[in-house]
């Protein structure tokens, strides 16, 4: 029969490992709510004779970006780059989520094997030119094409 002791210490320490968890979560979120921006690969659409990509973006930082122009790179199903485009995805304001559509032109959606952020083109929030914005984006997706950055 277990003593009263050691399902004190094994009741306090389960306590103890949910409270830094909870912490944890806590401060994980309180992080993307002070400064980021998550771009998210929501889906692709075949149209005529193009793949139409869908990315619901969210300024989570104190600014507001008049201007954000992203560098994605497609690979195809063999790891190959098959396309590279520029991707407008401001203006963004602040706590706000939007929706970016764009054409990826001769390429059909089921050739697309991967894309990722390559660069941040354009970055200008209201008090200007930002260099730091490739680390305040975040990337994932929704479907199986993987976004990585």
């Amino acid at each position: 029969m277990t003593s009263p002791a050691v399902i004190f210490r094994d009741t306090a320490m389960l306590i103890r490992a949910l409270i830094a968890a909870f912490a944890l979560v806590v401060s994980s979120s309180a992080f993307a709510q002070a400064g980021g921006i998550e771009v998210e690969l929501n889906k692709l659409e075949p149209v005529d004779g193009a793949c139409r990509a869908y990315l619901v973006t969210q300024n989570l930082s104190d600014a507001r970006f008049d201007a954000v122009q992203l560098d994605v790179v497609m690979f195809d199903n063999d790891g190959i780059v098959a396309r590279r485009l520029a991707v407008q995805i401001g203006p963004m304001p602040r706590n706000k989520t939007s929706i970016k559509v764009f054409d990826i032109k001769n390429l059909a959606c089921q050739d697309i094997g991967q894309l990722l952020l390559n660069d941040v083109i354009e970055c200008r929030d209201d008090s200007g030119a930002r260099d730091d914005c490739l680390s305040l984006l975040s990337v994932s997706q929704r479907g199986n094409v993987p976004f990585i950055k």
